[in-house]
């Protein structure tokens, strides 16, 4: 079994059955596998083999789904590459994904041509518009005419996506997922949210994110689910669309659901075709997820807490446990096991800290072509998480602290280290630390905590503007701190939570 093959029953099966609507463009599960098909037939034209690496540089778009489901059709990997990257960020991915094409909106056309510059391994930049550079080709010219099932055989144990995040060291690492992994988290999420072909799903959260895509947008693609597609959030329009198009699950990070609050008159509309919520990406405050039930009227809400080297797969919390362990991450979702243990890989006693770990079909194959990194997080296969959790006399699991030090802006992930390998490069600065601080908006927001060197002043606006030119925007500090000294401990190290814990009362003042 393969990721596409339900996508190429549904078109036989239910034909007419509307699958993806895109603002004005609706198309049934049969025009959605030929477009599908379009994008795949070209590809293998083009010389694409099994295993060929393949970026994507897209908004949400009904032309993701069919380039997504076209480089699986063609046997190629998928790897998605977030929008909001500069160049310079975005040319180590497709260089470190040995990425050979790369398919882009027309307004990332010049990030495109500028990230594939001095890359050799980049044969063709695929344009969907009507605008591009020199050496790019517009999708209109490179799909086929060919709406058939391509013959080309592809394994469940063939390798589909390569996602990045980033670790310590600040540089992206690529997770790698097969067939196989892909497929377990779908059956997860489908077992664990109790998914049928009669759901209507609204995609919200950005595509090229785990989340959306392996939870929400393969799910329903395997199952035959109607599926909107939205390039950006919108509070009013989100609350449009599950009034026009009957939603009846939805998923958003808690800074959706925050904007879904304000709304004036939000009463207006009718929200009661929503019979199960979930949340996750970042934490949600106790007092906006009881708000959050009463907009829409249920208690059904899960709390999904996992990451992308899980495929993404963790803990969730499910409705009935709310009532009794709120506040908790959860226990082990479907096919998952789950641990926190100690330095020895030892469980730790109820209420302790450990670090937080787990087993399942759909943990990464590993990290591309980092094997020291790989041997480090999987382990008698287990995922070492990097997170920090403790557990109680139940099992359920509540994490605590980041060793990476992340910061979850608006559900976007921030890695502190790599901001502040920016901040380093400033000539007026002698050292630098980037923590998150609490934001009511946004969950946390990324703040620096700067010592100028000596007689030197930071202005806060030309050192973001300084971070903008490797940062996407969502990376650079939006507060700033000036002090003599960055506590530190006996190695060295800077003391990050002492950091926190200071400036977190001045933060909510911003």
């Amino acid at each position: 079994m393969n990721l596409f093959e339900a996508l190429e029953r549904n078109a036989r099966y239910q034909p007419d059955k509307t699958a993806i609507i895109f603002n004005e463009s609706k198309y049934t599960y049969k025009e959605y596998n030929a477009q599908v098909n379009r994008i795949a037939n070209a590809l293998i034209s083009y010389g694409v083999k099994r295993g060929d690496k393949i970026a994507l540089m897209m908004k949400n778009s009904d032309l993701f789904c069919f380039i997504y489901y076209g480089i699986l059709k063609a046997g190629g990997v998928a790897v998605p590459v977030n929008f909001r990257l500069t160049a310079k960020e975005a040319s180590y991915i497709l260089d470190d994904s040995d990425s050979i094409m790369v398919f882009a909106d027309e307004d990332l056309a010049e990030v495109v041509h500028k990230a594939s510059e001095g890359n050799d391994k980049i044969q063709l930049q695929v344009i969907a518009g009507s605008n591009k550079r020199e050496n790019q080709i517009l999708l209109s010219a490179f799909q086929s005419s060919v709406a058939d099932n391509p013959e080309r055989e592809v394994l469940e144990s063939d390798d589909a996506e390569i996602l990045y995040t980033s670790g310590t060291t600040g540089l992206p690492k690529g997770v790698v997922l097969d067939h196989h992994r892909v497929i377990h988290v779908a059956l997860g999420i489908i077992i664990t949210f109790k998914m049928g072909p009669e759901d209507q799903l609204l995609h919200l959260a950005p595509l090229f994110h785990c989340a959306q895509l392996n939870l929400f947008l393969v799910p329903g693609s395997i199952l035959g689910c109607t599926q909107i597609v939205r390039q950006e959030f919108n509070p009013v329009q989100t609350l449009k669309d599950i009034d026009q198009y009957k939603i009846s699950l939805f998923f958003g990070v808690p800074t959706m659901y925050n904007f879904l609050l304000q709304v004036p008159n939000r009463e207006q509309f009718d929200l009661s075709s929503v019979k199960r919520c979930g949340y996750g990406a970042a934490p949600m405050p106790t007092a906006l997820l009881k708000q959050a039930m009463e907009m829409f009227q249920t208690d059904q809400f899960y709390n999904m807490c996992g990451q992308t080297e899980g495929g993404p797969g963790g803990v969730y919390l499910l409705p009935e446990e709310h009532k009794t362990k709120f506040g908790a991450s959860g226990r082990a979702s479907y096919g998952t096991d789950a641990k926190v243990v100690d330095e020895n890989g030892e469980d730790v006693k109820p209420g302790e800290v450990g670090e937080f770990i787990i087993k399942c079909e759909n943990v990464m194959k590993g990290y591309y072509k980092k094997p020291e990194e790989t041997a480090k997080a999987l382990r008698n296969g287990w995922l070492y998480t990097g997170d920090l959790a403790k557990i109680d006399e139940d099992g359920y699991i509540t994490l605590v602290d980041r060793k990476k030090d992340m910061i979850i802006s608006g559900g976007e992930n921030v890695y502190s280290t790599e901001v502040e390998h920016v901040l380093y490069k400033h000539p007026d600065i002698l050292e630098a630390a980037v923590i998150g601080v609490p934001h009511e908006v946004w969950g946390e927001t990324v703040a620096a905590v700067i010592v100028p060197k000596e007689g030197k002043q930071i202005n806060q606006e030309e050192l973001q503007q300084f971070c903008r030119e490797e940062l996407a925007g969502y990376k650079i500090p939006r507060i700033i701190y000036q002090i003599n000294q960055l506590p530190r401990n006996t190695s060295g190290k800077v003391l990050k939570y002492q950091l926190r814990e200071n400036y977190k009362t001045v933060a909510s003042q911003h």
